[in-house]
């Protein structure tokens, strides 16, 4: 089949048909397992549903975002833990921990809401250890869990809620029992396949009452409506353990929409519901659900129910009753008066709130900024600025040296930050707001990174803060001309970096910074899109709220900035080649409307070919979707082999070095193509298992930004590009990306503790990549221009001794670099030092990572210049360029720099003489007097070696009294 598909494309396109000879099979993944993504935040959090703590376990507490998986802090939250990145997915909608067996934790995935941003999940999971370990239970096709209720004294007893398909219908939805751990599901509450169940609640003083929430509800293929059927949803309650339900009507509106329910443990009569209807309302019952009356009407506490529907009762007093909404309010009153003791002006946006049973001044809130938990009743609260589970949209570089992350943040607002940071770690020091609304794109000034635009559009000025507003529609949301979806595309051309563009039903387009724009096309929409099939039962109603849809993609040629490339959300793809006068409809005849075209890629090797990403999720269908055109749009060609079937696509970029290697970001993982698209592979390795909206190739890294786990980089791609072009499993040497001589950490302060949280800087110096195909032992050398050797490791290296006595605790020091000689990929790290000298002394910088802080005093910088890298194994010799670079921030000429380098050679050779000489005195007194000098040139060689700079008259005059000193012995 692989043989035929290669022998079409030949027909037609000679550059696909020769990938399809290279590249027959998959590259063995052994060849390039050796490389890791890095979280460099920001830490800050996401939105967030599911929460816990701990009965008897007060400091012990579980959060899951909606799309970050589950994480674990045993401290009250100064810290959290992420403990399911191992698992398939991230998308959490529910988590409990069961009372009687407090390291019994279900969790179930799939948000749990009806948000236009939703991702979905693929069941339910269970860990008996805290966390440790997972096993998946079952309900895979439930796709939404909105909560999960455990018997407080059977651990093996639990009910869920399945809120099922948000974009079409399915049977597995309703509440379901399980009476053995969930090893096996019984489902007890059904309507049909358009009701699902939002939520369950357990009498806590009698498990064998619960109460449910069943919610009709289906979200549109087009931006954000929800449409409801409200008469067939409800409360249901039961007495038997969930055998048998009853609806509970007495009081409650005739049509409901999503209800929250709460059991007071003081009181089992009072139940409060917070219900969505034509009128929302807090309601109360004081007979156990047999009747209702409403007890607040008020939009604050009330308002947006298919958002907000939480109510939770204080354990020991019935009337002191908590609602989450835009703010998190508590009411002493049985609900008729409530006052706001969490939120900000703006709306934080509050979705659930635990309090612990045994001491109800703990407190914890799931909220779209992360987790928070208050310890004395709601007076003080612990930080979400320690969470890396922002939601992003898109994400973009800058062409600054280091280059920023930028992305719009769900709930927040924007986030740049820096890939790298002059501190050794990614702190809250590196990380900036950038004036951008919290769903749209950014786009950073290719010619003056001060400057960043945003959203539809705002212009940000990093010199003074300042925002303005330049963008062609003063207020999107209520414009009756012009359409706009809250993620308007909007980027510089490539090609033409004066040129911005922004897509809403049309293309607008600015060359002047905003001031004035011109629209370049018609509407590129389809003109009547209709109601997709899959809102079913729920047609009717979404025709009368029927729209039409809205760019949603952009991509202009990097070669040519007459070039555009244009896709829908409702499943149109155009071009033009001269700058918008004419367009040219180009759609691939399998798109059907409201296939959203999610991403464009344009080529940077010629301008026929382009690629694109399609998502159907909102269709209800979850599988993958990319095409390929090598021939302006005429033809297009399904490229998905590899992908797996619930991968839905939201991106695809092409590599702008190696022609013919690609990238995909799905709802789960990030895949690679090193066949132009005919074949792809996993390129997860640790990145968890959240969804990855966009990526982008900046130099020799992938950077991506995730809807729940912030931005990751994966540094150094250039062995990919190199197993592009070759990829039998030999042993081999990577040809070595360029590496830049830049200072590992400039802090001159305390540093950061380790409880701080901060992402990863880039490996410190130039990164050496290898393959074993056998194990072997290995030696890695560097040598210089004329081949004298610099440094070298082997596989038999023993790890540096640590003092037994030093005076700072081991966790900061930076492990030995060994080479490995095990079969597979390995990275060694060559740190651009010569060898460390002969010091009778050792101590650690206070320019401290967390372990990666390395020993001092460490041998002199390398020159920038070129250098070889010679890896030998298994009896071979394999030799590599490298070229240094230096940090192009640092004004020194290359004499200069060599002056630095001739004296920190000097300082290393004597402080090796000194160390000699103090060994082999006879007396102590002079080896006192050696040993006081060689720590005299230690502190000489760090002030020359810790900063690119011509040492000061004073450094040079005790540089040569110290010479002087060792030479008159």
């Amino acid at each position: 089949m692989r043989r035929l598909l290669c022998a079409m494309i030949a027909g037609t396109v000679l550059f696909s048909a020769a990938l399809c000879e290279v590249s027959a099979q998959p590259v063995d993944a052994s060849t390039f397992g050796a490389l890791r993504w890095r979280s460099i935040g920001p830490f800050r959090g996401g939105r967030t549903v599911a929460i816990s703590g701990v009965p008897g376990k007060q400091n012990v507490f579980y959060m899951a975002p909606t799309d970050g998986g589950v994480w674990k802090s045993d401290d009250y939250g100064r810290t959290w833990n992420p403990i399911f990145d191992s698992q398939p997915t991230q998308s959490i909608g529910a988590l409990a921990v069961a009372p009687s067996e407090p390291d019994t934790i279900y969790v179930g995935s799939g948000e749990g809401l009806q948000r236009p941003d939703l991702s979905t999940g693929d069941g339910i999971y269970k860990s008996r250890d805290g966390g440790k370990a997972w096993q998946h239970l079952g309900l895979r096709d439930a796709q939404q869990i909105g909560a999960i209720v455990v018997d407080p004294k059977n651990a093996n007893r639990l009910f869920v809620a399945v809120l099922g398909h948000p974009y079409g219908q399915n049977t597995e939805r309703g509440v379901y029992r399980s009476l053995d751990g969930g090893a096996t599901f019984e489902r007890v509450l059904y309507k049909d396949e358009n009701t699902g169940a939002a939520t369950v609640a357990m009498d806590p003083n009698n498990p064998q009452v619960l109460y449910a929430s069943m919610w009709a509800a289906r979200h549109s293929a087009w931006f954000s409506d929800v449409f409801e059927r409200q008469e067939l949803s409800g409360m249901y309650k039961s007495i038997d353990g969930g055998t048998t339900w009853q609806k509970i009507a007495g009081g409650l509106p005739a049509k409901i929409g999503r209800i929250g329910i709460s059991v007071s443990r003081s009181n089992s009569n009072v139940v409060y519901a917070q219900v969505d209807a034509e009128t929302p309302a807090l309601y109360r019952s004081s007979d156990a659900g047999t009747t209702w009356a409403a007890v607040n009407k008020e939009d604050r506490i009330t308002g947006r129910g298919q958002d907000f529907a939480h109510v939770s009762v204080d354990p020991s007093d019935e009337n002191i009753v908590y609602v989450a909404n835009t703010s998190t309010y508590r009411s002493t009153n049985g609900g008729k008066n409530f006052t706001a003791i969490k939120g900000a002006p703006g709306g934080d946006d509050y979705h659930t709130v635990w309090i612990n049973p045994e001491n109800p001044q703990i407190i914890a809130l799931a909220v779209d900024q992360g987790a928070t938990i208050s310890v004395n009743g709601g007076n003080t609260w612990s930080s979400w600025y320690n969470q890396p589970t922002a939601q992003f949209f898109h994400v973009i570089t800058d062409n600054q040296f280091p280059y920023w992350v930028y992305g719009a943040q769900q709930e927040s607002g924007s986030a740049g930050t820096r890939s790298r940071s002059d501190y050794g770690e990614i702190s809250f020091r590196e990380w900036h707001p950038v004036g951008t609304e919290e769903y749209g794109y950014v786009a950073p000034d290719p010619l003056n990174p001060n400057i960043i635009y945003g959203g539809k559009v705002e212009r940000y000025d990093a010199r003074t803060g300042e925002v303005q507003e330049v963008g062609p529609i003063l207020n999107w949301r209520s414009n009756k001309v012009y359409r706009f979806n809250r993620t308007a595309p909007l980027l510089f051309s490539p090609a033409d970096p004066h040129t911005l563009y922004l897509g809403s039903s049309v293309l607008f387009r600015t060359r002047n910074g905003g001031r004035s724009w011109d629209i370049i096309s018609p509407d590129l929409t389809r003109k009547n899109p209709g109601v997709n099939s899959s809102l079913g039962a729920f047609s009717q109603i979404a025709a009368k709220r029927a729209r039409r849809g809205v760019i949603y993609s952009l991509a202009p040629s990097p070669l040519r900035g007459a070039i555009i490339w244009a896709g829908t959300d409702d499943g149109l793809l155009w071009r033009t080649a001269d700058g918008g006068r004419i367009w040219r409809n180009v759609t691939p005849p399998s798109l059907t409307a409201w296939s959203k075209v999610a991403q464009l890629d344009a080529s940077h090797f010629d301008t026929n070919t382009a690629y694109a990403a399609i998502n159907r999720f909102r269709l209800d269908d979850l599988h993958p979707y990319i095409y390929r055109t090598h021939d302006g749009g005429k033809t297009w060609q399904s490229i998905t082999s590899g992908l797996p079937n619930d991968a839905s696509v939201n991106t695809v970029r092409e590599d702008p070095v190696q022609r013919g290697l690609l990238f995909a970001g799905t709802e789960h993982s990030v895949f690679v193509s090193f066949d132009d698209g005919n074949n792809w592979q996993p390129l997860r390795f640790n990145l968890p298992a959240t969804s990855v909206r966009d990526l982008v190739i900046h130099d020799d890294d992938v950077v991506v930004g995730t809807h729940g786990r912030s931005f990751w980089i994966l540094d150094n791609i250039t062995p990919l590009r190199q197993l592009a072009q070759q990829h039998e499993a030999q042993t081999r040497l990577f040809t070595p990306a360029l590496a830049y001589r830049i200072r590992w950490n400039q802090n001159s302060d305390t540093p950061l503790p380790p409880e701080e949280p901060a992402g990863k800087n880039p490996p410190d110096g130039a990164m050496l990549d290898y393959f074993l195909a056998t194990p072997s032992a290995v030696s890695i050398e560097i040598r210089d221009a004329s081949g004298t050797l610099v440094r070298r490791y082997t596989s038999d290296d023993k790890p540096e001794p640590v003092d037994p006595g030093v005076d700072k605790p081991t966790y900061w020091i930076r492990p030995t670099m060994i080479p490995s000689g095990e079969a597979g990929m390995h990275r060694a790290v060559w740190d651009l030092r010569y060898p460390s000298p002969q010091s009778l002394g050792h101590d650690y910088p206070i320019s401290a990572i967390y372990e990666n802080t390395p020993r001092e005093p460490r041998g002199a910088v390398a020159l920038p210049g070129l250098y070889s890298v010679v890896l030998r194994s298994e009896g071979r010799t394999f030799t590599q360029p490298l070229r240094v670079k230096m940090d192009p921030r640092i004004p020194l000429t290359p004499a200069q720099l060599r002056i630095q380098f001739q004296l920190a050679q000097q300082l290393t050779a004597a402080m090796n003489k000194s160390a000699a000489l103090a060994h082999a005195s006879s007396g102590p007194k002079q080896r006192e007097r050696y040993a006081g000098l060689n720590g005299q040139l230690a502190r000489l060689l760090g002030l020359v070696n810790d900063t690119d700079a011509v040492p000061t008259a004073a450094i040079m005059t005790a540089i040569k009294a110290a010479l002087s000193q060792l030479q008159g012995q």
